[in-house]
C-alpha cells in the first residue's frame, strides 16, 4: 500500500503570535515525528498548490471569498465573520492547504496512492459556505469531497470527522445534498455548540448527516463504539466511493481544547475501521486532512499512529 503525504513549510507562514493555539508549531511537531519515526522518507509526497477561486466556488460563495481577500489585504487581524484570527500570510496559506488536499485526492483517484495524510494549516470544518470561524477559512474536507465529484465524477463520499468539536461548516455545506454523508462524534456540550443527534439532513440529504454527541470524558468504549455501532450500518446503504477524514487529534487525552480521552492506539483503530470501510465500497481509496490537536506532543504522537495504519504497519 502506498500512502502519500502533503506537507509544505507554507503552512507554517500562518503565524497568529504568540500563545494561540492554533500555532505553526502544530505543523513542526507532525512532520518531525514521522521523520523521527521513519515514516515521511517512505511515502509519496504531494504538492501544495494555491486553489483557484472556481475551485473555492464549489463550496464557498463569491462574497465570502471576496470578503477574506479585502480583510486579509487590509491587514485586518480576525475574520470579521467567526472567532478566526489572520495574519498577512493567511489567504495565501489557506489556499496552498486547499489546492494541497485536492492534489492528494488528485493522487489517490488517479492511483498513485492508496491513500493520504494532508499535514495542512489552517484547519478547516467549522468553516461554510458564507463564514469562515473557529480557527478556519476555508473548508479543506468539504473541498476535496466536491472536487471528486466534479473533476473525477466520483458520486458518492463520506466524511468522517473525530475532532473533538463538531464540524458545523461540513455540516452545513452537505446538509441538504444526499451525495456527501457526514458523520461526526465530538464533546457536547462544546464549540460550536451544534451537532445533536436530531440534526440528520433535509431534503435530498435527509438521513446522510448522523451526529453523535458525546459528553467530556468519552474515550475508546464511547467513540470507537460509535464508528462500529452506527456509521458501519449507515455506510452499508450509502456505499461511498471516496472515503474523507476530518483528522482532528484534540479527540485525544491530554489535549488543552477538548475533553475526550482517546489514546494513540485508538487512533490507529479508528483509522483501521476507515480503511476496512474504504476498502470494501471505495476500492481503499481514501484521503486524512489534518483539522484540530492542540498539544503538541499528543499531536505528534496521535500523528504517528494514524499514518503507521494508513501505511499497514501493525503495531
Amino acid at each position: 500500500m502506498t500512502t502519500a503525504l502533503l506537507a509544505d513549510s507554507i503552512y507554517m507562514r500562518h503565524n497568529l503570535g504568540r500563545g494561540h493555539p492554533e500555532r505553526p508549531a502544530r505543523y513542526e511537531a507532525v512532520i518531525s515525528a514521522l521523520d523521527t519515526a521513519g515514516l515521511a522518507a517512505q511515502m509519496l509526497r504531494i504538492p501544495a498548490r494555491a486553489a483557484t477561486i472556481d475551485e473555492l466556488s464549489a463550496c464557498h460563495s463569491g462574497a465570502y471569498i471576496r470578503l477574506v481577500q479585502s480583510e486579509v489585504s487590509r491587514g485586518a487581524r480576525v475574520l470579521s465573520t467567526g472567532d478566526t484570527d489572520l495574519c498577512a500570510a493567511s489567504l495565501e496559506v489557506a489556499l496552498e492547504a486547499v489546492g494541497g488536499v485536492l492534489n492528494a485526492v488528485d493522487a489517490v483517484i488517479g492511483g498513485r496512492a492508496q491513500n493520504a495524510f494532508c499535514v495542512v494549516r489552517p484547519p478547516g470544518h467549522h468553516a461554510n459556505a458564507e463564514r469562515g470561524m473557529g480557527f478556519c477559512i476555508f473548508n479543506n474536507v468539504a473541498l476535496a469531497a466536491r472536487y471528486a465529484q466534479r473533476r473525477h465524477g466520483v458520486e458518492r463520499v463520506l466524511i468522517a470527522d473525530w475532532d473533538v468539536h463538531h464540524g458545523n461548516g461540513t455540516q452545513d455545506i452537505f446538509y441538504a445534498d444526499g451525495s456527501v454523508f457526514f458523520f461526526s462524534t465530538h464533546q457536547h456540550p462544546w464549540y460550536p455548540g451544534t451537532g445533536h443527534s436530531n440534526e440528520t439532513g433535509e431534503g435530498a440529504g435527509r438521513g446522510t448527516t448522523l451526529n453523535c454527541p458525546l459528553p467530556a470524558g468519552s474515550g475508546h468504549a464511547e467513540i470507537l463504539g460509535a464508528f462500529e455501532r452506527k456509521l458501519l450500518p449507515a455506510v452499508r446503504d450509502f456505499k461511498p466511493d471516496l472515503v474523507l477524514i476530518s483528522a482532528g487529534f484534540d479527540s485525544r487525552a491530554g489535549d488543552p481544547l477538548g475533553g475526550f480521552l482517546l489514546s494513540d492506539q485508538d487512533f490507529a483503530g479508528l483509522t483501521a475501521l476507515l480503511l476496512e470501510l474504504a476498502g470494501t465500497y471505495a476500492g481503499g481509496r481514501l484521503v486524512s486532512v489534518l483539522e484540530g490537536g492542540y498539544s503538541l506532543e499528543g499531536l505528534a504522537a496521535a500523528a504517528v499512529a494514524h499514518v503507521k495504519a494508513l501505511a499497514g504497519y501493525a503495531e
